[in-house]
Parts: structure tokens; sequence; C-alpha cells
């Protein structure tokens, strides 16, 4: 218990936090979005930008179980064009992170989810199947996925926008986003470290104490999702990703 309180956490930031390490494990290996509901909950308890870094380990370690359990799902020749687009998009989203106050930072994430939705319904209702495969369309997904997820961890609207548009079925949708978030997030880790600060030795302790809860996460969602129908992972899939912006906007 001394160790535990030499992190000078309330209970509610312990619950908050335990929960969303849960979460995070779950989300990262098939129960996609379900960690996006805790994000403001997290930067209420945290502060948004203090938040972000204190979240950012911990996702890392939920993104090598999703790694080691689908690596072979993976569509390489999609994150072949996400991937460096998205690098840039965290550079943007750093400049600008030392720019805008936390409420800014909400709006924007907020607009970015919603107009994601509104395209993913539209498509589906229009039931258009032919896949947007321009250079343009992958440039301004993996901006704004780098961008989303550098001022607040956000990205999956953007890219479950860009991975349904490209009708990966359900292994190979988690697959593809496990390699494509390993790879961003920890893209990421210097920034926080160095420019915002907001990854510290005690965040990182911090974040190793959410480690079996991580794993435990992991496993469950495995075992979840093996009970999914495709079909049903893509409305899942908008559902959550809806939910996670209306949040926002509270």
């Amino acid at each position: 218990m001394d160790f535990l309180q030499n992190f000078h956490l309330d209970q509610m930031q312990w619950i908050m936090l335990t929960l969303t390490a849960l979460l995070i494990g779950m989300s990262k290996t098939g129960v996609f979005g379900v960690v996006t509901v805790m994000v403001p909950v997290m930067a209420y308890q945290f502060g948004g930008k203090l938040s972000t870094g204190v979240i950012l380990p911990m996702l890392i370690m939920a993104d090598i179980f999703a790694v080691a359990y689908y690596r072979r799902h993976a569509e390489w020749k999609y994150l072949i064009k996400l991937i460096p687009w998205a690098f840039a998009g965290v550079l943007l989203g750093t400049w600008v992170g030392k720019l805008i106050d936390d409420e800014t930072f909400k709006s924007i994430m907020g607009v970015i989810i919603l107009a994601s939705v509104v395209i993913m319904i539209w498509r589906d209702y229009r039931r258009v199947t032919s896949i947007p495969d321009f250079w343009w369309f992958s440039m301004l997904m993996g901006l704004a996925a780098g961008f989303t997820t550098m001022v607040g961890n956000l990205a999956g609207a953007v890219t479950a926008l860009y991975f349904l548009s490209m009708r990966l079925p359900k292994n190979a949708f988690i697959g593809t986003g496990a390699w494509f978030y390993l790879l961003v997030n920890s893209f990421k880790v210097p920034f926080h470290v160095f420019s915002w600060e907001t990854i510290t030795l005690e965040t990182f302790e911090l974040n190793l104490l959410m480690f079996p809860l991580i794993a435990a996460g992991a496993f469950l969602g495995v075992k979840i999702t093996g009970y999914l129908s495709d079909e049903f992972y893509r409305k899942f899939v908008i559902g959550v990703t809806l939910l996670s912006a209306g949040l926002l906007f509270v």
C-alpha cells in the first residue's frame, strides 16, 4: 500500500486507471473502440494532455499482445500507404498540441470522428462496395490518424473508416490495425517524453503496475471477438465509434 501511495492518486483515479487498462487490452485484441469511451474520463481525471502520456505506454503494451496474436492477418499493402502520412500527422499533432487547450483538443477530435462515422454510414446506405484506392485518400486518412492519435490517442475512428473502406474482414482489420498502432504509438514516445513531457519515470512505473490488467483484457478481447461475425463486427465498430464521438462533446 505504501508503494501505491507514492503515486498520489485518489480512489476514483485508481478505479478509472484500472478500468482503462482492462479495456485497452480488450480493444487492441478485437473489441474495437471500447477504450475510446474512457478517453474523456481519463482526460477529466488527469488532465487532457497528461492523460495522453499516461495512456500511451499501456496502449503499446496492448499493441504487442495484438501483434503477437494477429500478426499473420495484417495487410501490408495498406499499411505501407498509410504509415508515412501517419508519421507526418504525429509531427503536426505535436506542434499543434503545444498551441491549443484541452477543450479545443476535444472539439477537433469530435468533429473528425463524427465526420468519419457519417462517411462510413453513407457508404453502407448507398451500398458502396468499391475500394477508394486513391493516393489522396490514404494521405488524408494517414494525416488525420497521426494527428488525432497524437493529440488524444483517438485515431480509432479514422483508421476504422480507412480499413472498413478497404473492406477488410474482421481478422485482417484487427491484424492490420495492430501493426499500424504499434508502429505509430512507438513513434510518438519521444515527443511525449521530450516535447510534451507527459511520460515520466513515475507515469511509466504506473503503467507497469497496470500490465496484468492489460494482459487480462487482451485475453478477453480474443475470446469475445471469436464469437462475432464479420457483419456484426462492422456494425459494432461503427456504433462504438459514434458513441465515443458523442462523449467528446459532453
